[in-house]
């Protein structure tokens, strides 16, 4: 059996390609890269690494052909760009035979009015359109993606959030990776949709998490839109990022990460990472 992975230098990819290590053999494991150079260090370890552009169908013809598992990463681009760069990927699975395919996603992606769903709503349709065996993998909100103000609060900078009393089911993009791992490597996944989501909380009860890893205190400021992006911007932050973070914001506190049901623990086979552990990890990682 032969695995692929794309965007395996990700943050992401780079995780699941770990977790997927340890639970089968490297000479079973290859990765879609748009740099090559970037994963010299997979290659050293045994991965076959091959190129492959979303932005290129042709290359990701070569990039897929004998592949057995699928696991297509979702880019990094803005919404248009990004579902026209996964269906190009989803087309040449199809075009190469590739008898299984796994999506990263997001939370609710077919009824969500989330900013950043539509994309992920047309790359499931493709993926439902291919006929082909699939997983979709509809990922919550990595904890990762509040790292800078985790940061900010260690150097006793307060946390700051236009996000309300919405609720995000927040978890480390470690568990998300090795719920990818086992769904690549397991049986019984084929046709599913599940919805992998940490224990719902409020951008407050994270606070609180953190408060009790790092033992102190850390003044919270709720704010509104405009103030959230007047603040990103005396950081210096460029027009496109204070959008997007604005917009996060903006999507929790409209209670679009609130999804209830989570087949995490069953994918995962055991527990979610409990929220201290995991935002003890990430406090250790950067110190």
């Amino acid at each position: 059996m032969k695995i692929l992975v794309t965007g395996a230098t990700g943050r992401l990819g780079s995780k699941v390609v770990k977790a997927l290590m340890e639970r089968v053999p490297v000479n079973e494991l290859a990765v879609s890269v748009r740099n090559p150079e970037k994963a010299a260090a997979l290659q050293a370890e045994g991965v076959e690494v091959r190129h492959g552009n979303f932005d290129q169908p042709e290359s990701l013809d070569i990039a897929f052909a004998g592949i057995d598992r699928l696991l297509i990463i979702s880019t990094d681009s803005e919404n248009e760009l990004k579902a026209r760069q996964h269906i190009n990927a989803v087309d040449a699975a199809k075009r190469a035979g590739v008898p299984y395919i796994a999506y990263t996603s997001m939370a609710n992606a077919a009824e969500s009015r989330n900013r950043l769903a539509p994309p992920h709503h047309k790359t499931e349709q493709a993926v439902l359109a291919a006929g082909i065996p699939y997983t979709l993998l509809r990922n919550n909100c990595y904890l990762e993606n509040e790292l800078s103000s985790i940061q900010g609060a260690v150097a006793g900078a307060p946390w700051i959030t236009s996000a309300g009393e919405g609720k995000a089911g927040w978890a480390p993009q470690e568990d998300f990776a090795e719920a990818a791992a086992n769904v690549l490597t397991g049986e019984g996944h084929e046709n599913k949709t599940y919805e992998l989501s940490g224990p719902l909380l409020t951008m407050q009860g994270l606070v609180q998490e953190l408060e009790e890893v790092l033992e102190k205190e850390i003044p919270l400021k709720k704010v509104d839109d405009e103030t959230f992006e007047h603040i990103l911007k005396e950081y210096g932050l460029p027009d496109p990022v204070i959008s997007l973070v604005t917009g996060i914001q903006h999507d929790i506190r409209q209670g679009t990460m609130e999804v209830e049901n989570s087949d995490f623990e069953k994918v995962l086979g055991r527990s979610v990472t409990p929220m201290r552990d995991a935002l003890n990890n990430l406090v250790k990682v950067q110190a």
